[in-house]
């Protein structure tokens, strides 16, 4: 069974940094790509960045030029770093990851809140 596993979220000022986890436990999967979304309450979940298994990436737009998404293959753990936040980028992140033949697993969810 695939678990994954985030860590990284907090309290932050505007302006402030913070890096965002994932780690793949369990069972060996062959990874597709492994991504960061948001979803804020009321609102569809919607994605961060992407990294896919050749190590192309996607941002939205909102997030271009302040965030930056990274893996660690041999650690089976992808990062997003997040530079410059802004109190919009307050709300609950998810990691997922696509493995396989079409599975898809997400992780718990991670606060991050931006507030002075």
């Amino acid at each position: 069974q695939v678990q994954l596993v985030e860590s990284g979220g907090g309290l932050v000022q505007p302006g402030g940094s913070l890096r965002l986890s994932c780690a793949v436990s369990g069972s060996t999967v062959s990874i597709n790509a492994m991504g960061w979304y948001r979803q804020a309450p009321g609102k569809q979940r919607e994605q961060v960045a992407v990294i896919r298994s050749g190590g192309s990436t996607n941002y939205a737009d909102s997030v271009k030029g302040r965030f930056t998404i990274s893996r660690d293959n041999a650690k089976n753990t992808v990062y997003l770093q997040m530079n410059s936040l802004k109190p919009e980028d307050t709300t609950v992140y998810y990691c997922k990851l696509l493995y396989g033949y079409g599975l898809v697993a997400w992780g718990q969810g991670t606060q991050v809140t931006v507030s002075s």
